[in-house]
C-alpha cells in the first residue's frame, strides 16, 4: 500500500505547487482591417487594435511566478476561416502609465510566442486549437525587481484576422466582423533542474518586416542589420529569434523554403531553413477545406519539400548564446539571401531579443538598417543599396587577402576569377559588416 501511495502523494504535492495565471479568457478579436470596434473589453484590459489586446500583470501575479513557466494559448474559431498569424508579446510600459498605444515610442516589446491559426469552420469540431510554449527564460523578466521599478509589465495577445471569406462561406457568419477568440494562461512551478542566469533584457526587434527593398522580382539579398551598444560586458548572452515568411500568392515566400543566416559581429551563429516537418498532426484542426491540406493525408516528404510552417502549429523559438559579449557596439545581421518576393509581394516577419547577465546592463542605442546586396552571384559588379549611404567597400579573398577598396555603393569584381569573396562594407554612421558574394 505504501508503495502505491507514495507516488500519488508526490504527484499531488507537485500539482499543488503549480500556479495558474489567467491573462485572457475567450477574448474576441475583430476584423483587423476595420476601424476599432466599440464593444466593451474585460476589466483592466486594453484593446490596442481589433487584432491585439493588452493586460498589465499585477504585483501579486508577478510575485507568483516560479522558475518553470509554460505558456498556453488557445485560439477559437469565430468568423475567419483562413490561416492567420498571431503572437504573444511582453510590453514594458513606463511605470504608472495607465494606458498606451501600439506606436507608443516609450513602450518596449519582445515577442515570446508566435502561432499560425488553422483553417477553421466554427460549425465543425474541433473549434479550438491549442499552442504550448516553454518560456522559463521569462522568469528573469517577471522576477526582476529593478526592471519592475521602472516598467510595468503587460502581456499582449494578438491575431490578425478578416471575416470576408467566412461571411459567405461559413453558416452564421453573414455580416459579422468577429474573427477569433483567444485565451492565454501561464502555468508556473519550481523545478530544481531549471537554471536561469539572466538578469537583464534587451529588446531588439518586435514583428519587424523584411521585404523586397529594391522593388524587384529578381532574387537578391534581403538583409536586416541591428546595431546596439552595451555599457557593460554581458555574460551568457542569449538571443531569442522568431521568424516566419509570408506571401500566399503564386511562388510566394510561404511556399519556398529558403536558407536563413544569423551572424553576430561577423561570426555566423545560426543557419537554418524554416519549417521542414510534416503538418499531418495539425490536420484535425483544419476543418475548413483549403488548398494546403487538401482532402487526403500527405507524406512527410511532400510536406518537407516546401512548407515553412503549419496552419494550426506554434512557430519554433530559435536561440543561440555566446559566453561573453563585451561592452561597446555590436551588429546582429539577419539575412535570407534567396528571398524573391515574387510580384513584389510578401515579407519575412522577424522578432529578436537578448537576455544576459550583467551588473547593470543598459542600452545606449538600438538601430536597424535594411540593406540589399545584388546581384549575387555576379559576373562583374555588386551593388549595395540601403537606408544608409555606403561609405566604403573593401574586397577580400576568403583567406583574408585584400584585393581592392572603393568609395561608394559599387564593388567591381570584373578582374577576379570565379569564386567566393568577402565584402567589408562601411555605412554612414560607422556601421560595418562583412558579406559573402559569388563571382561567376
Amino acid at each position: 500500500m505504501k508503495k502505491i501511495l507514495l507516488p500519488l502523494l508526490i504527484a499531488s504535492s507537485l500539482l499543488k505547487s503549480q500556479t495558474s495565471i489567467n491573462v485572457f479568457s475567450q477574448i474576441v478579436f475583430y476584423d483587423g482591417y476595420a476601424a476599432n470596434v466599440s464593444q466593451p473589453v474585460p476589466a483592466n484590459t486594453l484593446r490596442l487594435a481589433n487584432s491585439r489586446y493588452a493586460r498589465k500583470l499585477t504585483d501579486t501575479e508577478l510575485n507568483s511566478f516560479q522558475n518553470k513557466i509554460q505558456m498556453n494559448v488557445t485560439i477559437g474559431a469565430l468568423c475567419d476561416n483562413y490561416d492567420r498569424i498571431g503572437g504573444v508579446h511582453i510590453a514594458l510600459v513606463p511605470k504608472g502609465q495607465a494606458s498606451y498605444t501600439m506606436n507608443d515610442p516609450q513602450v518596449k516589446r519582445i515577442e515570446v510566442g508566435r502561432y499560425i491559426t488553422p483553417f477553421m469552420n466554427k460549425n465543425i469540431s474541433p473549434t479550438e486549437v491549442p499552442y504550448t510554449y516553454e518560456v522559463n527564460n521569462l522568469y528573469a523578466v517577471f522576477s526582476n525587481t529593478a526592471l519592475r521599478a521602472v516598467y510595468d509589465i503587460w502581456v499582449e495577445l494578438d491575431v490578425f484576422g478578416v471575416p470576408y471569406a467566412a461571411n459567405t462561406q461559413v453558416a452564421g457568419c453573414a455580416n459579422r466582423n468577429d474573427v477569433f477568440a483567444g485565451t492565454l494562461t501561464f502555468v508556473t512551478s519550481n523545478d530544481p533542474a531549471v537554471t536561469n542566469t539572466f538578469n537583464s533584457l534587451l529588446p531588439l526587434l518586435d514583428s519587424n518586416t523584411l521585404n523586397n527593398y529594391n522593388n524587384t522580382d529578381v532574387a537578391g539579398q534581403t538583409v536586416r542589420l541591428v546595431n546596439f551598444s552595451l555599457t557593460q560586458t554581458a555574460s551568457n548572452a542569449s538571443f531569442f529569434i522568431v521568424t516566419t515568411p509570408h506571401g500566399a500568392g503564386t511562388n510566394g515566400e510561404e511556399y519556398v523554403r529558403r536558407q536563413n543566416f544569423v551572424s553576430l559581429d561577423n561570426t555566423q551563429m545560426l543557419n537554418f531553413f524554416p519549417g521542414g516537418k510534416s503538418c499531418e498532426p495539425y490536420r484535425m484542426y483544419n476543418t475548413q477545406g483549403n488548398g494546403i491540406y487538401g482532402s487526403t493525408p500527405k507524406t512527410t516528404l511532400w510536406w518537407t519539400s516546401w512548407n515553412n510552417w503549419c496552419p494550426g502549429d506554434a512557430v519554433p523559438i530559435r536561440s543561440f548564446s555566446v559566453p561573453s559579449l563585451s561592452a561597446g557596439s555590436h551588429t546582429l545581421k539577419y539575412e535570407v539571401p534567396d528571398a524573391g518576393f515574387y510580384n513584389q509581394d510578401g515579407q519575412v516577419v522577424l522578432s529578436i531579443y537578448m537576455q544576459g547577465h550583467s551588473q547593470n546592463l543598459s542600452v545606449k542605442d538600438i538601430s536597424t538598417v535594411d540593406v540589399s546586396i545584388f546581384p549575387n552571384p555576379t559576373a562583374d559588379y555588386v551593388m549595395i543599396r540601403g537606408q544608409k549611404k555606403v561609405k566604403q567597400i573593401s574586397v577580400f579573398t576568403m583567406d583574408g587577402r585584400k584585393l581592392s577598396e572603393t568609395n561608394g555603393p559599387k564593388a567591381d569584381l570584373t578582374a577576379y576569377p570565379a569564386g567566393t569573396y568577402l565584402l567589408d562594407i562601411l555605412l554612414e554612421g560607422n556601421t560595418r559588416f562583412t558579406h559573402k558574394v559569388m563571382k561567376k
